[in-house]
Parts: C-alpha cells; structure tokens; sequence
C-alpha cells in the first residue's frame, strides 16, 4: 500500500489570455483557469500506480478558495482526498514561498512514498516548485520523469533531456516531476464527477498548517513579478518577386539566409 501525494496548480489557461494592444499587458484579470496540463500527467500517474499497488493518492494544492475547482477535477480523476491551503497572506507568493507553503502541510498531512509534481506549471512554467519542495523535504529528486515504476523502497525512472535519456533509481520518500510524454491523462466518468461533488476537501489556513507569515507572500518571496507584457511582433514585410518560381524560391533562400533565419 503506497502513499502518494500530488501537487496540483490552478493555473490561467494561456490559451484563452487576451493581450491589451496598446499597452501590450497580458489581461489576466478574470481570465479562465483550470488544473495545469502536466499536473494532470502526474495526477494520473499517480493513479495508476495506486491501481497496480493498492494505496491512497491526496492531491495538494496552495490557491483562493476558488481552487476547489480544480480539485474537484483531481478528485474525479481518481484521488481519494483533497487538500487546499488557502490564505489571504500566500497572495504573491513566489516559487520559494509556495514551496514552503507545500512542504508544511504535507508534513501536517503524513507519511508518504511519493511525492509527484507536473514538470513545470504552464502559466510560469518556472519548473522550480518540485525540486525547492524536495529540497525543503530532504528527499531524492528525479526530474522530467517520462516513466517510472514503483517496486519496494525503490523507484525508478526515466528522464528526458535534450539530446538523451537518462534512467535513475531513487529510494522512496522521493519526488518525481514529470513530463506529458509520461500518460494520456483519464477523462473523469459522469458518476466520478458525481461522486467528486460529494468528497470533501479540507481547506487549511495559515495558521492550520503552522506556516509562518514572514516566509510567504512578497516577504517570503524571493522573485517580485513586477508586470507581464507580451512581446512585441512586427512583420517587415518584405515582398519576394521573381520571373519565375525558380529564381524567386532563389530570392527567397538569400534573403533568409540574410535575415540569419537559416544558415550558409
């Protein structure tokens, strides 16, 4: 019987983000949210490790009170319980200080085998939570897991690199961050999505969790996001013309090898 937690985000669907043209801010202010994709990759993991050993799998996440939401997702997908750590004093909060965050309430929470977080959260995509919390946690790290298997006080994985692959073995308690290539994530049932309605999720403060208020928030944080701009695109336009298709593919092959688009 195996104990796994996994670290879930509410995070803004960039696809859906709107920018302002004359300003070139990103809007994110009422902009829609949902469980971050590789999240769901290590939810779903998770959940298939307990269907093959037997165990429980609590899903974690630090957010608003709105964050239930995507818990309850995390809970029809296969999650046997919830836990949101929520407080007015976490607004701002970097990696560092969600980190810690995390880390006391899954200290509060219990024993665990493993601990397995998405590579990165797709609105920040700082990939830094996982390898702070195992660091806060003094456990083995193994990331961009793209398979893993659990046997005994082992786990083994296989990571992706850029130009390569790399298998490590870890003794558990460990944590695992993950990429896409790992699972196709379950789509919940109609009766799991009924059945997630009615699970509880414990919501955690601050003070529940014994989080001190210095190490969260812009105190406790080591980044301060001073804004968000998206960059700015212009086209040269640039006509190619040629006399013949020939000559103006050959026009077209000089001017990108000038542009330094393609190389000599």
């Amino acid at each position: 019987m195996v104990r796994i937690f996994v670290c879930v985000k509410q995070a803004v669907d960039v696809s859906q983000l709107k920018v302002d043209s004359a300003t070139r801010r990103v809007i994110t202010l009422d902009a829609p949210k949902k469980i971050s994709d590789f999240d769901k990759n290590a939810l779903e993991e998770a959940i298939r490790v307990k269907e093959k050993l037997g165990g429980e799998v609590f899903s974690v996440t630090v957010g608003p009170e709105d964050a239930k939401t995507t818990l309850r997702e995390a809970l029809a997908m296969g999650a046997d319980k919830a836990f949101l750590i929520s407080d007015p004093i976490f607004e701002n909060s970097d990696t560092l200080a969600t980190s810690y965050i995390l880390a006391e309430a899954i200290k509060k929470i219990g024993p665990f085998d493993l601990i397995l977080c998405g590579e990165a959260s797709i609105d920040s995509f700082s990939a830094q939570v996982g390898p702070r919390l195992a660091d806060r946690l003094g456990i083995p790290l193994i990331t961009y897991a793209r398979k893993l298997d659990l046997e005994g006080d082992a786990v083994t994985a296989e990571r992706s690199l850029e130009d390569c692959s790399q298998t490590m073995r870890a003794k558990t308690p460990a944590l695992i961050t993950v990429t896409k290539e790992i699972n196709e994530p379950r789509i919940p049932s109609l009766m799991a999505i009924m059945k997630a309605s009615k699970k509880e999720i414990v919501l955690w403060k601050a003070a529940d969790a014994n989080i001190a208020s210095e190490k969260v928030g812009e105190s406790g944080s080591a980044v301060q996001v001073l804004d968000i701009l998206a960059p700015k695109m212009e086209r040269k336009k640039i006509v190619i013309k040629g006399e013949t298709p020939t000559e103006s593919a050959e026009k077209l092959a000089k001017a990108l090898v000038q542009e330094g688009v393609i190389g000599r």
